[in-house]
């Protein structure tokens, strides 16, 4: 499979096929081709060719994957930048990545001028009438085709290497695993900044025939519009996203008959929660498990077969996975350690940082940082992040087990449990907690429904009810920003 080339292929086998709409505008599989060689033939006025990385600075849109597809053509690398981000950190990134040009719009365009790399705003471009034989694709498997940026909740954030490898294989892995045709259309509501978004929301689709919907950006009340307005097969989102869905009003009553599947990751989901959401809506709910170091996805619940709520699903052929130990030997079903991947989805590397890919990337594996077990079944159960545990007088606490007890509560909508500092124990669990809509609980009430579940070391010491939660741009609890207030 020829990512680069994926344009042209569907122009040429189905022309007036659907491809990608957005808000503005719907192209077929001509027009976007047509736009992508266009596109190239800018990038080429300006320098751009093998080698190069292309930074954008652009909200979810055609245009964003335009260039993207229009960058891998030419042989050159994209790294998606977050539009909210600060100057600061937008020119961090661009610097970081080594990137020659940033593509931005009007309102971005202030965060990037005077910056180490050229800037052209994304209108200019498409204006722009040059020749449109730009030649074959110039892309080889093992280039450069994805700078993806790291959340930097431990540290600055580091650009993960993708290359082309990567993307093809990882595509074709989804595409076999969710059981893609051309009949499907993806409503894509996660951010393009994110390899998530781009993986399973536009690539996948591409490369089994369909089309995707890009929606600016995701909206609870208007969601369900968009759903009976196009009639996508599927979307993918995050336990927040799904969250706000259950949450609206009850007389929310949509047409959901064109989706045959959901798709959850980023963060593990609640079994409780999938099941509010499909006895609502009528939807399954695929929840799976992965990260931008392994190309988005490595485990997830199958379409056909059985679906366990409370699990990630099973390894995607053609990954290993493996539960270690602290010597990263491997350890039996039911025994807990940490999550490594093995497989061509597993990143090059961190861009400009050889010591923390070794570390990351030591003995072959992919070590996750993520602590798991497998069950009889071989189903992949999170525990939660090695960098979240408790530490509680020599006890290790794991949060996402308070949360889970906590989500058991009827009146609890979203949970997140970190350790705060205490001067005899070391640490103790404390929670923050967002209430469902119209209902109400006090936090001495939700102390007592822990201890119900929980063993004693293990209960929270305080609950703190809020009305909202911090989050990271893709919608994971901002687990850094709690701790500080606690601390």
């Amino acid at each position: 499979m020829h990512l680069a080339a994926l344009p042209d292929q569907r122009a040429s086998s189905d022309p007036a096929g659907s491809c990608l709409a957005d808000g503005r505008r719907e192209l077929d599989n001509a027009t976007f081709a047509a736009g992508v060689r266009g596109m190239c033939s800018a990038l080429v006025e300006l320098g751009i060719g093998r080698g190069d990385v292309v930074a954008v600075v652009l909200p979810n849109s055609v245009d964003l994957v335009t260039v993207m597809f229009a960058a891998w053509r030419l042989g050159a690398a994209l790294t998606p930048v977050n539009p909210a981000l600060t100057e600061h950190e937008a020119q961090y990134q661009v610097a970081d990545s080594g990137a020659r040009l940033v593509v931005v719009d009007d309102a971005s365009l202030s965060k990037v001028e005077g910056g180490v790399a050229g800037v052209s705003v994304i209108d200019e471009l498409l204006r722009r009438d040059g020749p449109t034989d730009v030649g074959p694709p110039r892309t080889e498997p093992e280039e450069l085709a994805l700078v993806i940026y790291t959340g930097g909740t431990t540290g600055r954030p580091k650009g993960v290497m993708l290359d082309h490898a990567n993307l093809s294989a990882t595509a074709a892995m989804i595409v076999d695993w969710f059981e893609m045709t051309s009949s499907d259309r993806c409503l894509l509501v996660l951010p393009l900044f994110h390899v998530n978004g781009i993986m399973v929301s536009v690539v996948s689709p591409l490369v089994a025939g369909g089309s995707t919907v890009i929606a600016p950006r995701f909206d609870p009340k208007a969601f369900w519009d968009l759903v009976e307005r196009f009639r996508p097969t599927f979307f993918s989102a995050v336990p927040t996203i799904y969250a706000m869905l259950t949450g609206l009003p009850p007389e929310v009553r949509p047409d959901t008959s064109s989706l045959r599947c959901a798709v959850c990751g980023a963060a593990p989901m609640p079994a409780a929660a999938i099941r509010d959401f499909e006895d609502r809506y009528g939807v399954g709910i695929l929840e799976g498990y992965g990260q931008s170091e392994g190309t988005v996805v490595t485990t997830a619940n199958p379409l056909n077969g059985t679906r366990k709520p409370g699990t990630v699903g099973l390894p995607l052929p053609g990954q290993e996975v493996r539960i270690v130990g602290d010597d990263d030997e491997p350890l039996p079903a039911g025994q807990v350690g940490e999550v490594t991947v093995r497989g061509p989805n597993v990143m090059r590397g961190y861009l400009g940082k050889p010591e923390e890919t070794a570390y990351t990337l030591r003995g072959g594996l992919l070590h996750s940082g993520d602590v798991g077990r497998f069950d009889d079944d071989g189903y992949l159960v999170l525990v939660d992040r090695l960098k979240d545990m408790i530490i509680r007088g020599g006890e290790n606490i794991y949060p996402k087990e308070i949360e889970d007890a906590l989500y058991a509560h009827p009146s609890v909508a979203e949970a997140a449990v970190v350790g705060r500092p205490e001067q005899l124990f070391g640490e103790e669990p404390v929670a923050f907690v967002v209430l469902r809509p119209g209902l109400a609980a006090e936090p001495d009430e939700l102390i007592e429904h822990c201890k119900t579940l929980l063993a004693k070391f293990k209960v929270p010491r305080a609950v703190y009810i809020t009305t909202d939660l911090p989050k990271t741009p893709i919608g994971k609890i901002a687990k850094p920003a709690l701790r500080e207030r606690v601390a």
